[in-house]
């Protein structure tokens, strides 16, 4: 590791170069650059999500910490070539005062060559993705609601703010829902009539789970609030043959119901964001069955007609914090 302290941009872009040349094959054949935008107390979090993401997509990490935006600029900055990273090289920027607010100046002539960008919040998602320029130069875009105070109206932001292109963990956390409620459907043709959804009133899995029904199979799924789990309960299908199809969660495991069959159990595990991350790299393009759920949830239509290519929207905040 080598760690720059009140350095610049031109410093850091040569110790990366320098140490890429010292771990010769440890760092060459990167898939993609991966920006991540952290609060202080998330960097090991988000190194050790990243580890795991590297193992299936070698990739570079600039990790970004905007500081104390009332101070004097500074950037400290450390390097990782593989070692507890595995096969991924990281650049941990901690950039202080104005230069928090252009942290762009520092992170383009980092960014891999000929590799597409991902830029994820592991933190409170923003507002607008158009006022982050690090979100902008991206062709996919990861955030995260449940990091934020209220998740499911961060949640209906995204669907506001959304472009092709954009994701969020909550639609990898549904991942196997989806696919436990989709394999019920394997040997039967019936059509479903009605769904009812258990899960806390807080928890945006279970909202946008009600966009996935209600925009694959044209119906308006209910969703039962609950306190006795603190994520998403159940899912239960009703046919049109008076069959019922539920899906429940026992800690760690789905029980999967159905009319006329013997109950089973089936895996339902609660994955580390690493997992999560790694499968939101598996495609660059935009998800137009995620457009669609999110939509159909938050009462959008479109979203996947809608511009992939952001402009930047400078926002500073010193003047938004004197304008309130």
């Amino acid at each position: 590791m080598i760690g720059l302290w009140d350095s610049t941009g031109n410093e850091v872009v040569k110790a990366l170069a320098a140490e890429r040349r010292s771990a010769g094959g440890v760092a060459s054949g990167l898939a993609l650059t991966l920006i991540a935008v952290v609060e202080e107390k998330k960097v090991r979090e988000a190194e050790a999500a990243a580890t795991i993401a590297a193992a299936a997509h070698p990739c570079r990490l600039l990790i970004v910490v905007r500081s104390d935006l009332e101070g004097r600029s500074r950037l400290d900055a450390e390097i990782v070539v593989g070692g507890r990273l595995g096969p991924a090289e990281a650049v941990v920027m901690r950039m202080y005062g104005r230069l928090a607010l252009h942290a762009e100046s520092v992170v383009m002539p980092l960014l891999a060559p000929d590799v597409p960008v991902v830029t994820w919040w592991h933190q409170e998602p923003p507002n607008m993705i158009a006022n982050d320029f690090l979100g902008v130069v991206a062709e996919r875009r990861i955030t995260d609601c449940a990091q934020s105070p209220d998740p499911v109206a961060a949640l209906r932001q995204r669907a506001a703010d959304y472009a092709p292109g954009d994701t969020d963990l909550t639609w990898t956390r549904i991942t196997l829902w989806r696919t436990l409620v989709a394999g019920a459907f394997d040997s039967t043709e019936a059509r479903v009539i009605g769904a009812r959804i258990v899960a806390p009133d807080r928890d945006p899995t279970g909202w946008l789970m009600l966009g996935w029904l209600k925009s694959r199979l044209g119906i308006e799924p209910v969703l039962e609030h609950t306190d006795r789990s603190p994520r998403m309960h159940s899912v239960e299908l009703q046919c049109e043959n008076g069959d019922c199809v539920r899906v429940t969660r026992e800690e760690g495991t789905a029980l999967f119901s159905r009319t006329g069959q013997e109950d089973r159990y089936m895996p339902l595990p609660k994955r580390p964001v690493g997992d999560e991350l790694a499968e939101e790299l598996r495609r660059l393009d935009a998800d137009q069955i995620y457009a669609d759920a999110l939509g159909a949830m938050a009462g959008i239509s479109g979203l996947e007609h809608r511009n992939p290519h952001r402009v930047h929207v400078w926002k500073d905040p010193a003047l938004a914090a004197i304008a309130a």
